[in-house]
């Protein structure tokens, strides 16, 4: 028997998420990212859910979040203003493959 091993993309596309399109479990204040300097969540989003636009300013899209909770023990500015689950029936789905 062998196993191969599989890429963290690999491993992220077996994973299905429900997004709540009502109400968003992160909350993230740009006036207050725009001035963190080191930018910690761009490098610690196992989703890489983080990305600077065009201009420089943070964006950033919940819809594929592993809810682990990286980003918020990072900021160290408070930046993320609301991170909570998402409601009930609401969120990632693990699968193995």
């Amino acid at each position: 028997m062998s196993i191969d091993r599989m890429t963290a993309p690999g491993l992220l596309g077996l994973d299905s998420f429900t997004v709540d399109e009502e109400k968003a479990h992160i909350v993230v204040n740009k006036e207050i990212c725009a001035k963190c300097a080191e930018k910690p969540c761009l490098y610690v989003c196992p989703a890489v859910l983080y990305k600077l636009g065009k201009n420089g300013e943070l964006t950033f899209d919940y819809a594929g979040c592993l809810e682990c909770g990286t980003c918020r023990v990072m900021c160290k500015n408070k930046g993320i203003i609301k991170w909570e689950y998402p409601r009930g029936s609401f969120g990632v789905n693990f699968r193995c493959g």
